[in-house]
């Protein structure tokens, strides 16, 4: 009872910054700050993580950390030029409505697949047990899943969404459960670099 109270922004001199809640069957919708907001953010990272991604492929040694950087690389760039687009588009054009229902879904089916790219680097280049090698698959399954509730679902179940979110973020991490101490054949970690 004291937490919604203690949290509730309406109530105080940073109200202008954040609009009411919404029913769980409609979109929020950000105010300008909100909106400005996020185009900066998502588009202050789209740079650093081309950098970032690019600097994985120069230091890759073999084909599997190759293969892992481009996922990672796409994923996480994928990630903010998509946000970056479809917040630029809601905030600034948003009278085109079929382009930014469309952004806004892609948005949404982005975050799975960033998820499943984030998996790629630990799931490809560490020895994994039995049960637990068939997660390198099943986490694309899972955000391919993911984007067809987005696709047919998009902002009607809120609550079920965000647990499809947290399940696709946690459950992979479980592998930890059965992996070895090993990376794959051939390679070792010095200093956190991996070297032959």
């Amino acid at each position: 009872m004291f937490a919604p109270r203690l949290l509730d922004f309406q109530k105080t001199k940073y109200a202008r910054f954040m609009n009411h809640r919404v029913p769980a069957h409609r979109r929020y919708q950000p105010t300008e700050y909100e909106h400005a907001a996020n185009c900066a953010t998502h588009a202050l990272w789209i740079i650093p993580s081309i950098l970032g991604s690019s600097n994985l492929y120069f230091l890759s040694d073999d084909d599997w950390e190759t293969i892992s950087a481009w996922i990672y690389g796409l994923g996480l760039c994928g990630l903010f030029v998509v946000s970056t687009v479809f917040h630029t588009i809601s905030w600034k054009k948003s009278h085109l409505r079929t382009v930014e229902h469309c952004l806004h879904m892609s948005d949404r089916m982005v975050i799975y697949f960033f998820i499943a790219a984030s998996y790629a680097p630990w799931l490809n280049l560490r020895e994994l047990g039995p049960w637990a090698s068939h997660m390198r698959w099943l986490v694309w399954i899972m955000a391919s899943v993911g984007t067809i509730y987005v696709f047919f679902f998009h902002e009607r179940y809120k609550l079920v969404e965000l647990l499809c979110y947290i399940v696709m973020g946690f459950f992979p991490a479980l592998v930890i459960l059965s992996m070895t101490r090993e990376l794959r054949p051939g390679v070792s970690v010095t200093c956190g670099l991996r070297q032959e």
